[in-house]
């Protein structure tokens, strides 16, 4: 289903448009170009698991409940001007604002504001598998079947136009934290009628109809997505008329159009780029830690990978520092855990993993491993968490094959590569986790939690029921110290198991013409666009 829905995508082009370079000579003139490596599968980002439509999209097309503060990490009302926790954190209330209006588009005008309706049918499509909508288009969301939220939400009911309530099976202490994420958009029910009315159920996650500053205009398949300015906006008109996400070049490409002018904004460019971005007076840099994680995932379900000691042993042959100085240039951090440092459950005790390639080798062969040969999955493209994925991958091909371990490099993309990691043929694969959430469970449960093998985001096959019930407690408890006890209990758990090796935190970092103002780099994903402006002072003295 999620294959011929990707397929039907791409090949109805979603909206026709001109050819991209006709375009840049207005867009300087009432907007800007933001460069990204990526592909869209959906417009939806209740459907994906990461990648573009979660880091850049959601956070132009819609707006969720909740918001965290990128510079506080604090929740802060959203759609939602306030909120109530009843019954020890297993019932939530919502009081949504009166004053917001949906997008109107080429293929929907709305007739009423967001209400309680809204905010209902948007999560009964996800938690409620007795939905006429949950089906649609595959019936796959990813982020939240990692966290079984469709067996933990007992019902989502409107109490008043502008009220909604969300009760729990039980409670748990990180749900609004979930809420805040852009997995959680809120989508407009009329639209969702009328296309029931017309048959054509699958447009709702084609054809995006969202609450945010900006909505689709025009989509080129693997070339362009072209951003218009929602004239409507409940937090008032963007500054800058149109918006254009360039997914046409890659790596050095993307660089040469920051350069000559082609790209305003360049998203996760290269470590190994930023002297070049630094010396160039016309260019600015920002750099901020971001909620992320770097690691390398064993499949814990092949042998001989499913022997704690054999993947202490393969793990002792990574040379962390070599990765440090070649791929991230000082700026990124060797990691510890699977919890970034920034976390409030961080535990300060955890360690990074010995390197001993000696000892590696004498253990495999006390072990009995001999002759290994493994595959190891890789990303093509960059990523939030590793600018330099294929360059990773051959340094621990290098550092595997000193203790004798022979790896096959295979460079996959996007949903290929999670359907292929699915079938479980791989040995290991190399991959990471960003959030937009300050809460410890978005990294634990969606990346090593039983369900999560199913929801497709557990890449190492990992299934431990003492880390799951440990990960419960977790939730059920809304005292702070006792939530910090046992995360780090959860990461104690994985330190010794090790299902996945942790490599990198990386900063977040993001380069941009220095006529351009306004842009936030939050460490939770990249926040809105609605205040971007071109500053015209800027401009001249930049060139």
């Amino acid at each position: 289903m999620r294959t011929l829905f990707s397929a039907l995508l791409f090949a109805v082009g979603l909206l026709s448009g001109t050819a991209w370079s006709a375009m840049p000579g207005d867009i300087r003139q009432t907007g800007f170009v933001y460069c990204v490596n990526g592909t869209v599968t959906t417009f939806n980002p209740q459907m994906v698991s990461g990648g573009l439509v979660v880091d850049t999209l959601a956070a132009q097309l819609y707006d969720r409940l909740l918001d965290v503060d990128p510079y506080t990490y604090r929740l802060v009302p959203e759609l939602a001007a306030s909120w109530d926790v009843l019954d020890n954190g297993a019932t939530y209330r919502f009081h949504l604002r009166k004053d917001v209006t949906f997008q109107k588009t080429a293929w929907f005008s709305p007739q009423r504001r967001m209400n309680a309706d809204d905010v209902v049918f948007s999560f009964r499509r996800v938690f409620d598998r007795q939905s006429a909508w949950h089906n649609v288009n595959g019936g796959s969301y990813p982020y939240f079947d990692s966290l079984q939220f469709a067996d933990a939400v007992h019902s989502v009911r409107k109490l008043d136009k502008y009220t909604v309530e969300i009760r729990l099976t039980r409670p748990d202490a990180s749900f609004l934290w979930h809420l805040a994420t852009h997995y959680a958009p809120v989508l407009s029910a009329e639209y969702a009628d009328k296309l029931t009315a017309e048959d054509r159920q699958e447009q709702l996650d084609r054809q995006p109809v969202g609450t945010g500053p900006f909505m689709l205009s025009r989509y080129r398949t693997g070339q362009y997505i072209r951003l218009a300015r929602n004239p409507t906006y409940w937090k008032g008109l963007p500054r800058m008329s149109q918006v254009v996400i360039d997914m046409g070049a890659g790596g050095t490409g993307r660089l040469s159009k920051l350069l000559t002018g082609e790209c305003d904004v360049l998203a996760y460019p290269a470590a190994s780029q930023i002297s070049v971005l630094r010396d160039d007076p016309r260019l600015r840099l920002t750099l901020r830690p971001g909620m992320n994680i770097a690691y390398l995932a064993f499949n814990t379900r092949k042998p001989p990978l499913d022997r704690t000691d054999v993947r202490q042993a393969l793990s002792l042959a990574i040379n962390n520092e070599r990765l440090m100085e070649s791929i991230f240039y000082g700026t990124a951090e060797t990691a510890a855990s699977i919890l970034p440092r920034a976390s409030w459950a961080f535990d300060t005790s955890a360690q990074v993993t010995e390197y001993n390639p000696d000892k590696a080798r004498a253990q495999l062969k006390a072990l009995g491993v001999q002759n290994l040969h493994l595959t190891l999955w890789v990303p093509s493209a960059s990523q939030a968490w590793n600018p330099s994925p294929l360059k990773t991958a051959e340094l621990i091909q290098a550092d595997l094959a000193q203790i004798g371990v022979a790896v096959t490099i295979i460079p996959v993309e996007g949903r290929f590569q999670e359907a292929r990691l699915m079938e479980m043929s791989h040995d290991l694969t190399l991959t990471g986790w960003a959030t937009d959430s300050n809460d410890p469970d978005s990294f634990f449960r969606p990346l090593l939690s039983c369900a999560a093998i199913r929801s497709q985001t557990n890449y190492a096959h990992w299934c431990d029921g003492e880390l799951d019930e440990v990960l419960q407690k977790a939730l059920r408890s809304q005292q702070l110290a006792s939530r910090i006890e046992y995360y780090g209990q959860a990461q104690a758990m994985l330190a010794q198991s090790l299902p996945v090796l942790p490599l990198a935190w990386s900063l977040r970092l993001q380069a941009y013409r220095a006529d351009i103002q306004g842009l936030v780099l939050s460490p939770f994903g990249n926040a809105s666009f609605a205040g971007v402006h071109r500053d015209k002072s800027g401009e001249k003295s930049s060139w």
